[in-house]
């Protein structure tokens, strides 16, 4: 298993939880009670977004086991769905900060033709970078493989995986300009090697 994990990794985990515990009325006389009764409020969740939003900035890199821990942690809440989808589109968004804004402009405007290459070009950098995976495409899909997934089995069933497969669907999306579709084909904790997520291009269709 790989020792490490880009701290982008599990800053969108502690984002996502942070965002979703936060009440809808910041100025609600209960919010000190909240901080109590929700993770996402608490002090050491704020104290470890500060620690990992440093290390973003610095380049640093974070121990993969300690981001194994937060998707359990996630992992057990009964909206652990939202919040592993919450945490890949903020993964997604904030690694699609990272292309070049020339590269992202000249992706939205040329013909598909053109366009998707540099699209899969940059995901599959993406991917590497901050999942540890591998992307390619194969035929009319994209696919995303990530041999040894933070979230596996880290919940009921395959909830975990949520978290890959908002995170493709998203950077897709920011990069294309569209919605699509994105469905996970492989998973290790069915026993099927690694976990894969299939895009299909043809539903990406770059919006007007």
């Amino acid at each position: 298993m790989l020792s490490t994990v880009d701290a982008l990794l599990p800053l969108s985990l502690l984002e996502a939880v942070r965002d979703v515990d936060k009440p809808a009325d910041l100025d609600s006389e209960f919010v000190d009670e909240l901080r109590n009764k929700r993770l996402g409020l608490s002090d050491t969740v704020y104290l470890q977004i500060k620690r990992y939003a440093e290390a973003v900035r610095k380049g640093q890199r974070a121990q993969h086991d300690e981001s194994v821990a937060l998707a359990k942690l996630i992992g057990r809440r009964p909206d652990a769905d939202a919040v592993f989808r919450a945490a890949g589109q903020y993964l997604a968004r904030e690694s699609y900060r990272t292309i070049n804004p020339v590269s992202r402009r000249m992706i939205r405007i040329l013909p598909s033709m053109l366009a998707r290459p540099l699209a899969l070009r940059r995901t599959r950098t993406i991917a590497q970078r901050y999942l540890n995976g591998s992307v390619k495409r194969v035929g009319g899909y994209v696919l995303l493989d990530v041999p040894n997934s933070v979230t596996l089995n880290t919940g009921p069933g395959t909830v975990g995986c949520t978290y890959y497969e908002a995170m493709l669907r998203e950077l897709l999306a920011l990069l294309i300009g569209g919605v699509g579709s994105v469905d996970h084909v492989r998973c290790a904790g069915r026993g099927e090697g690694t976990c894969e997520w299939r895009a299909d291009w043809k539903t990406f269709e770059k919006s007007a």
